[in-house]
């Protein structure tokens, strides 16, 4: 499994020489002159043949017995020979596959850009601003999320190309993206998708007064550290015996595949996602930024200082603000590091989030539950990859290159190889990970989401934190400036795992109601999906009314379009549109905070006996 902590630096690619040859002959027989300019070949080069078609006849077969008789003394028949399981054959076909495949077949792909030192960057020369920028009047910021008559839905990737399969059970096509889990783009969920039949539009007789949002980073390349599976892990194990295997059949395109993923950083698309998600934030709420105005402030977001957390922010912001964005909003950067407190990054905080015994509980699952939903698959696919012996965690990583290139290079060959039951049983996995490894069944998803449910109360409550006993960092939030409680507009960025921590650290238990989640087999109606809590670029609203037909301000809690039931918080009503009194909400965050012990949880020498579940993101409880 690929999770998202720390990152780690990849050698660079050694790119391709300076080409040296002109491509056009030079209208002087004179030769191009300078160091850095190519070579030009003379008209002389073109003049009459010196040799006859037979003469070349003749060298091509020479050359071609000699390079055989050459090989045929190194190694002898098995140059030759075409290796499938233990028996030596010798086929035709075989043989010309074999030695016409290319000699990078899975080998690793860079393209490092931009370089180092361009030789032809100079700066000065290319201003950024030249004046002169002809009438720029401002219209009235935009309102949708209160004008519109409908709710603007996201609904898919047009930049991608993802298959088009059709399911053997409906008998119509379904949207493979929506099956990858935490790799899935974010998409607005179905209305019911979390049991509240209401959108997120502005619920009658209401106004929307203020907006916290949490967001995710865009679509990354894979992380260095992968507890199960692992792209770059099964490029290495296949690198290893490169001249060994063959591809056939539905992976007869592996024989000039090449890995061309990078690590950790933002792809292409991801960065689109995060513009995106800014211009479309900017087009529901924009009218909120007339409070700034009033007050002669500008806004203060925050994210932290991993590459894709901040490329990410960044690419919100021109998407929110549009260029240039200096002057309209302030950056804070939290520093991801140990040592640094960080609600953004909990787990840096929190030694016993690196102790496998607690911290690595879903790995066992995903690998268990992958050795019922792709024995099929196995035995599939291991007849058209001869020389290579495939594990069921292979097979696993061929779903996850599926959705990795598909994101980072637009098109995957490999999401052509599963049947929608598969891709159901990879959707599920990534479940499974996530609950005991991120969610309510992780005894750590409490302790590391109550920080930022901390700074969520003391913004709607405008009232510092009292006591800093969390990863909350005292230097930024106790700062006005830094961390200002007055706004109307707040946009944090995190990862996916933080997300989820927070989701069950607010005790949001109708997202938990299938759990502990089995390895056996996928339960039916679960509200557990983490391709709908917590895909790139997952958007989670704390949306803030006013309504006539409530008394007092109302918070609701909108997870990527779709309305979560605060029915699992202390007081909060079964109410249609999913409000519940901020006072009534911050309440019962308070006796959450007060009941959940950081200290214990963190640094405490616990263990989890065998069979123990949690559906609440706990611990065992102190003996």
């Amino acid at each position: 499994m690929d999770v998202e902590r720390g990152s780690s630096e990849y050698k660079a690619y050694d790119e391709e020489p300076e080409e040296r040859e002109s491509l056009l002959p030079s209208h002087s027989n004179e030769p191009a002159k300078g160091n850095n300019e190519p070579s030009v070949v003379p008209h002389s080069c073109y003049s009459k043949p010196q040799f006859g078609v037979n003469h070349l006849l003749i060298a091509f077969v020479a050359g071609t017995l000699s390079c055989f008789l050459a090989q045929y003394a190194i190694c002898g028949q098995s140059c030759f020979s075409y290796r499938g399981g233990d028996a030596a054959v010798v086929p035709t076909a075989a043989v010309t596959e074999a030695l016409l495949a290319p000699p990078w077949a899975g080998s690793t792909e860079r393209h490092n850009f931009p370089p180092a030192t361009p030789t032809n960057a100079f700066p000065s020369m290319f201003p950024t601003n030249v004046g002169y920028p002809g009438k720029t009047p401002t219209g009235a910021e935009p309102a949708v999320i209160a004008t519109a008559p409908a709710y603007p839905m996201h609904t898919g990737a047009a930049v991608l190309v993802v298959p088009d399969p059709l399911s053997t059970a409906k008998g119509k096509k379904y949207n493979l993206s929506k099956k990858w889990g935490n790799l899935s783009p974010w998409y607005s969920v179905d209305r019911k998708a979390f049991g509240l039949d209401s959108g997120p539009g502005t619920p009658e007789t209401c106004r929307v007064t203020g907006l916290h949002f949490l967001h995710r980073h865009g679509a990354r390349y894979p992380t260095a550290y992968a507890s199960y599976g692992g792209p770059a892990n099964f490029s290495s194990r296949l690198n290893a015996v490169a001249s060994k295997w063959t591809g056939s059949g539905d992976l007869d395109f592996m024989n000039e595949w090449t890995y061309k993923l990078g690590e950790e950083v933002l792809t292409p698309f991801g960065r689109q996602q995060l513009f995106d998600l800014g211009i479309s934030m900017r087009l529901k709420y924009g009218f909120l930024l007339k409070n700034f105005t009033e007050s002669n402030t500008i806004p203060v977001f925050r994210t932290e200082s991993q590459d894709r957390m901040l490329a990410s922010a960044m690419n919100f912001a021109i998407g929110f603000f549009g260029y240039p964005f200096e002057g309209q909003y302030q950056q804070s950067i939290t520093i991801e590091e140990g040592g640094f407190n960080n609600t953004l990054a909990p787990y840096k905080t929190c030694p016993n989030a690196n102790v496998k015994s607690k911290s690595d509980r879903g790995r066992d699952f995903v690998a268990q539950w992958a050795s019922v939903y792709l024995k099929k698959a196995l035995v599939r696919l291991q007849p058209q990859l001869v020389g290579y012996d495939l594990s069921i965690e292979d097979v696993y990583v061929f779903q996850q290159l599926c959705a990795y290139e598909t994101v980072a290079l637009g098109y995957s060959k490999f999401c052509e190889l599963f049947t929608e039951e598969e891709w159901d049983g990879f959707d599920y996995s990534l479940d499974l990970f996530f609950w005991y490894n991120s969610g309510f069944g992780y005894p750590l998803a409490r302790s590391q989401g109550i920080g930022y449910v901390q700074e969520l109360v003391a913004r709607l409550t405008h009232t510092p934190i009292a006591t800093h006993n969390s990863s909350t960092n005292a230097t930024l939030d106790d700062s006005p400036i830094t961390f200002p409680l007055r706004q109307s507009l707040y946009v944090d960025a995190t990862h996916e795992v933080v997300v989820l921590n927070i989701l069950a650290a607010l005790n949001l238990s109708t997202l938990a109601a299938q759990g502990p989640l089995p390895a056996d087999h996928i339960p039916s109606h679960r509200t557990f999906k983490v391709s709908e809590l917590a895909p790139f670029a997952t958007n989670v609203q704390f949306q803030l009314l006013e309504c006539t037909s409530q008394p007092g301000p109302q918070i609701r809690i909108i997870v990527n379009d779709g309305v979560v039931p605060l029915t699992g918080i202390e007081g909060c009503p079964a109410q249609k549109d999913g409000m519940c009194a901020v006072d009534t909400f911050v309440a019962a965050e308070k006796k959450i905070i007060g009941q959940t012990d950081w200290t214990y949880d963190c640094f405490g020498d616990w263990t989890i006996p065998d069979g123990w579940n949690t559906t609440t993101g706990e611990p065992p409880k102190r003996r």
